[in-house]
């Protein structure tokens, strides 16, 4: 275990005075980006949706060797997969509704409802009306007619995106399926998973602007028009970013916060998180932000870092700049751990082992990102375990998926007396299968707020 001190003696060993972070991007506003009214993101949405349903479910489907997938779920208990999978406008699974996706000798996948209110396109409606009873027993008598051998359904112990089937419902399913047909339910979390964690190029097109609205209101927020300082409180700043999201009609995922570190207030190497103060604001102070935001069905998670200048400063420390290089050059250290086939222990393995190598002090706890700001997939680290996580993390790598670069390094600022600063950072990314591409940029140099 390497000590704050030993940190701050040995960091210098990836020669940062030389290293020049790529990627780098500065996003100074939001107003640098459109936002659609929404009434205009259903028509691109809904493209989205029947591209992937057309192109890549029958792929996923037959990766998973499921000839069938049913996602039944009802009004106030909707399965998590559901919103992925239903065109727009829709908010809620109207009294019970069923999906069907049924293999074709061919490789296509049929698309059906069983439902009282047909869904419509992409859905064919292959019985509406009736009462539960009637449903339950068409749901049974299309089954039994496709007579599919293995029938995923939305059960699982580990992966909660994958486990939508409710208990009632199950039971249900297995009251009304011949026992022939009972036999053949399997847990269909391996395609759920897929599902949920595989982008397309179009989504990847749309996830950039929505990773750059994130960053704009970031940039607003750590600006002197938001922070007076000696005035302004770390509430203030985050209620800001609540507000400017909603003003964009941008829903966030949960509420976002503001911490600061000042000079004086220490810094344990072991602690977890050092960036916990709240409350005024003041000169001199190191300034954190965790912010989620969706748009377009993609979500975001984004956490960046700003400096308040003293009033005889005119830039960053050079102490803190140095230790911003250093979290730059952790992120490099383990995009460049990113190998497809790779499991998530085995990419967070090598990084600790490089950045332990290079004399960083870091933790590293990154994950998936998409229809959820926490998506499944490979998990690398958590911030409570930098060990192996069992089954998310034993996941393996797979192109074509993003990831939030999440987790934090901790050096020693001669400015401050050798203090410990810890910088945390958390960008969205995208793996195309050869490399890591940040959807809009990483943040690479401080925001200072005058």
């Amino acid at each position: 275990m390497f000590t704050a001190n030993a940190c701050a003696t040995t960091s210098q060993a990836f020669n940062e005075s030389e290293y020049t972070p790529t990627q780098g991007r500065v996003i100074t506003s939001a107003n640098e980006f459109s936002v659609l009214q929404h009434r205009d993101r259903i028509a691109p949405e809904n493209a989205m949706l029947n591209e992937r349903l057309e192109t890549l479910l029958p792929r996923l489907m037959a990766e998973a060797d499921l000839d069938m997938w049913l996602v039944i779920n009802r009004e106030y208990a909707e399965d998590p997969v559901y919103f992925s999978l239903v065109p727009q406008p829709t908010f809620a699974a109207r009294r019970t509704t069923m999906l069907i996706f049924n293999k074709l000798e061919d490789g296509s996948v049929e698309r059906l409802s069983v439902n009282t209110y047909p869904l419509g396109g992409p859905y064919e409606s292959a019985w509406s009306g009736g009462d539960l009873d009637e449903q339950w027993a068409a749901l049974a008598e299309l089954i039994v007619e496709k007579n599919p051998e293995r029938i995923g359904i939305n059960v699982s112990k580990h992966w909660p995106e994958a486990d939508g089937l409710t208990q009632g419902m199950h039971n249900r399913l297995a009251e009304v399926l011949p026992s022939n047909l009972q036999n053949r339910l399997v847990p269909a979390e391996d395609l759920v998973v897929r599902w949920l964690e595989t982008r397309t190029q179009a989504e990847l097109d749309v996830y950039a602007h929505a990773v750059g609205l994130a960053r704009g209101v970031i940039a607003e927020a750590f600006s002197a028009k938001v922070i007076t300082p000696g005035a302004t409180t770390t509430d203030d700043v985050a209620w800001y970013l609540r507000h400017r999201f909603e003003e964009l009609q941008l829903p966030v995922w949960f509420m976002p916060y503001v911490t600061f570190q000042r000079e004086g207030i220490e810094c344990a190497a072991d602690a977890p998180f050092c960036s916990t103060n709240t409350g005024v604001i003041q000169r001199g102070d190191v300034l954190h932000t965790d912010v989620g935001i969706c748009y377009l069905k993609m979500c975001t998670d984004t956490q960046e870092m700003a400096y308040v200048l003293k009033n005889h400063e005119n830039d960053v420390p050079e102490g803190l700049k140095s230790a911003l290089a250093t979290g730059n050059r952790w992120q490099d250290i383990l995009t460049g751990s990113f190998v497809t086939g790779r499991s998530g222990n085995e990419i967070l393995a090598a990084t600790r082992t490089e950045s332990e190598r290079q004399g960083i002090l870091s933790s590293t706890y990154t994950h998936p990102i998409g229809f959820f700001g926490h998506a499944p997939g490979p998990t690398i680290g958590m911030w409570d375990n930098q060990g192996e996580t069992p089954v998310n993390g034993d996941w393996p790598l797979y192109p074509n998926t993003a990831h939030s670069i999440e987790g934090n390094i901790k050096q020693a600022i001669p400015e401050w007396d050798n203090q410990t600063v810890q910088i945390m950072l958390e960008q969205s990314s995208y793996f195309d299968g050869e490399r890591v591409l940040y959807l809009a940029g990483r943040q690479t140099q401080w925001h200072l707020i005058r």
